[in-house]
């Protein structure tokens, strides 16, 4: 944040101007939310996985419904697990584009809630946030509101133009989180993976999220805020751009791509999971590709037709498969006598 900010004042902007801090802010995030893209796209890689193994989790709960004994739930966890390894899944990975930006959020929101003590001198320099950078950040004001205040603290700052500004901050961040909630169930989710308790339960955060927003966000500065409303509004664009391009199996986002593709002429493409059905690593195992989940080319000699006029083909028993000029070919006896 403080080299974006060198950066702004470099090419002119005021040092202790709020649109300077602010757009610090925003391009900490833009940094951030950029180094986290190879994480975000196996966070949706195992949204995905996730929703479409959502049959099989139901089939393996069906079939130990009403069991309660310590032996059947144990069997249902292993085949649950066994599903997870086979079809590479990881329930945890949607968490930790989440979990790795934690540790940012909260030292920001320390840091512009230390701003005054640190630039009064009262609190030590934390990192490169020098006492000089703190009173110069303290003082910027955006919309009349300093960055520090928050909607229950607004500080020095009029109280009106910090409860404003931080209505309409939470209000950004709800209806984004929303929004990004809806296109990722409506868009990018079979049909058959709308039923589970999965789908169910987000649904409640759709609707719960923006709830919390708004109990929460009256006790975060308004940077803090301003940060939360950044890395929503990426990640929405991010959603986006991926359900386009990339969309579930089955979903609506998969058909309005195949639409895309088909009117442009450009061939159809199918996804799917590897390993999702068992009969998959049987078919893997056969080729020795199991672990990449890739699927057998070969021929079923014994099931092909040989064309007519053509040479009857020899099986491994030493009998013949096919026919030559429509008529069975008789293997060839040898007339010659062994010599003793």
């Amino acid at each position: 944040m403080v080299g974006f900010h060198k950066v702004f004042t470099a090419i002119g902007m005021p040092s202790d101007g709020g649109w300077t801090w602010a757009l610090s802010i925003v391009g900490l995030v833009i940094v951030l939310r950029i180094l986290l893209i190879p994480l975000f796209f196996k966070q949706i890689k195992s949204s995905r996985r996730m929703q479409l193994i959502q049959p099989e989790i139901q089939k393996i709960q069906q079939k130990y419904k009403g069991k309660k004994d310590a032996e059947s739930r144990q069997k249902m966890s292993e085949e649950t697990m066994e599903l997870y390894r086979r079809t590479g899944t990881n329930p945890f990975s949607s968490c930790m584009p989440i979990l790795l930006q934690s540790p940012f959020f909260f030292a920001l929101f320390r840091v512009l809630n230390r701003l005054k003590d640190i630039g009064s001198g009262k609190h030590d320099a934390i990192g490169w946030m020098t006492q000089d950078l703190a009173s110069q950040a303290e003082k910027s004001t955006l919309f009349g509101a300093q960055l520090s205040s928050s909607f229950m603290h607004p500080g020095d700052s009029p109280i009106g133009a910090v409860r404003v500004l931080t209505v309409v901050l939470i209000i950004i961040m709800s209806v984004t989180v929303f929004t990004t909630q809806h296109q990722l169930m409506r868009k990018n989710m079979p049909a058959s993976a709308l039923d589970n308790p999965l789908a169910k339960q987000q649904k409640y955060i759709m609707y719960i999220m923006p709830v919390f927003f708004a109990i929460s966000g009256v006790n975060f500065p308004i940077g803090v805020l301003l940060y939360w409303v950044t890395t929503n509004l990426w990640t929405m664009g991010q959603q986006f751009y991926t359900i386009r391009r990339m969309p579930a199996p089955g979903s609506e986002a998969e058909k309005a791509l195949e639409a895309r593709r088909a009117a442009k002429g450009k061939p159809i493409t199918k996804l799917s999971i590897p390993g999702l059905h068992k009969d998959d690593n049987a078919t893997d195992d056969a080729t020795g590709d199991a672990k990449n989940g890739a699927k057998s080319d070969a021929v079923d000699l014994s099931k092909a037709k040989t064309p007519a006029g053509s040479p009857g083909l020899v099986t491994a028993d030493g009998g013949t498969a096919g026919k030559a000029g429509g008529q069975r070919v008789q293997p060839k006896r040898n007339n010659k006598k062994r010599k003793r």
